[in-house]
């Protein structure tokens, strides 16, 4: 991340295609996110399962050091993640103060590229969701970034306690989610409720440190 800061730090001219290759980069981080986050889940481990038995000792189930060194990977990329976002908005902003200055015909080149950077900033991320459970019925999946759970929004939250009381007092209630998938925001309707399985929604939340 260091080349790329310091050579947005003495460049004032941003182009669209600067915005771009950011934003490329972005979207290769979340998909390496996504990729460790699978493996986690194929190996039913997820970011926060223990790693050792109920006596204490390594599991034997489970490829420990393949675990380790994707929730480490992770926790890098999630940085890298939070990095990116801020260069992002910087050069953004660059942008648009160059584009003040330009005749009117060039102000719309910058359109496409706003929707893709002007995103809430996620609270928690989805690294395991269950076969057939209401999560995954309701249409979330492994790698979403959480913006809304019910009440509990990108302004608000503040741990992972907030979004179990929304969810222990909304047992049958359809409740609002938000979420950020392949850059896009997208708003899914989820009623947490009893299943085959453990819990009322059949996922598992990490949060995103800010």
């Amino acid at each position: 991340m260091k080349m790329t800061e310091e050579n947005n730090a003495g460049k004032t001219n941003v182009t669209e295609e600067d915005v771009r290759l950011l934003i490329k980069r972005k979207d290769d981080i979340e998909e390496q996110i996504k990729a460790y986050h699978d493996m986690l889940q194929t190996a039913g481990v997820g970011m926060g399962a223990p790693l050792v038995d109920e006596e204490g000792f390594p599991r034997a189930d489970v490829d420990l050091y393949k675990v380790r060194t994707a929730r480490h990977n992770i926790s890098c990329l999630q940085n890298d993640h939070k990095a990116i976002m801020v260069e992002i908005e910087e050069a953004l902003h660059k942008l648009h103060a160059s584009a003040r200055v330009k005749p009117e015909k060039e102000e719309t080149k910058m359109e496409v590229t706003e929707p893709s950077v002007s995103l809430p900033a996620p609270f928690a991320l989805l690294d395991a969701v269950t076969q057939d459970s209401p999560a995954f019925q309701a249409g979330l999946r492994v790698g979403d970034e959480i913006i809304e759970f019910g009440s509990v929004n990108t302004q608000n939250f503040r741990n992972l306690r907030d979004v179990a009381s929304v969810v222990q007092h909304s047992e049958g209630k359809s409740l609002r989610v938000g979420i950020i998938r392949s850059g896009q925001e997208v708003h899914l309707n989820l009623t947490p409720k009893q299943w085959s399985g453990r819990g009322l929604l059949g996922c598992n939340l990490v949060p995103l440190h800010r």
